[in-house]
């Protein structure tokens, strides 16, 4: 059996959208426009070395999951408008609050879904207008809880494929409502 490749493109962010008026569910939108949006664990070490021992031991105690971004500014675009507000307002706490959704359209799940990870992020900036080609942005975005793992279902253009998705929902997991 040949080995797949599993290319950047197959694994998108979906960034969610309040409602207007801050009531009702968000939508999940395609994060698209960024130019960078790498993830890192940040894993929170115990490390120690015994006296009866030559070598010292390391435990993971924790994760810190943090993505770095960077977007060329599109007019129009929800995600885009929404990130924009957030760091040109300096908003604080909650309000500089987001839930994002990282799908893997690799791995199906259930009828019509695919794996999918939901999680609390802030919003945390760091610099815009770096280029001289387009108007750009760009920070972190850390975690603020833990991951709630589920299944997003898309909903494609009409006419159009799942690669064209623009939008998700999501159900989480019945062991993850649980908590």
């Amino acid at each position: 059996m040949a080995e797949t490749l599993v290319k950047r493109s197959d694994k998108k962010m979906f960034w969610g959208i309040p409602a207007t008026g801050g009531s009702g569910t968000a939508t999940f939108t395609r994060m698209k426009g960024f130019t960078e949006l790498s993830g890192s664990k940040n894993p929170t070490e115990y490390e120690r070395q015994y006296v009866d021992e030559d070598f010292a031991r390391t435990d993971v105690t924790g994760y810190s999951p943090s993505w770095s971004f960077a977007f060329d500014e599109f007019v129009g675009d929800a995600v885009c408008e929404d990130i924009v507000g957030i760091l040109d307002g300096e908003k604080l706490g909650t309000d500089a609050q987001r839930d994002i959704i990282q799908v893997d359209f690799t791995k199906t799940k259930g009828s019509g879904g695919f794996e999918a990870i939901k999680r609390t992020v802030s919003v945390i900036g760091d610099t815009e207008g770096d280029s001289t080609d387009a108007y750009t942005y760009s920070g972190t975005f850390r975690t603020s809880g833990s991951p709630i793992t589920g299944t997003a279902t898309i909903a494609t253009p009409a006419g159009g494929n799942s690669k064209d998705v623009l939008t998700v929902t999501f159900e989480e997991d019945a062991e993850d409502s649980d908590q």
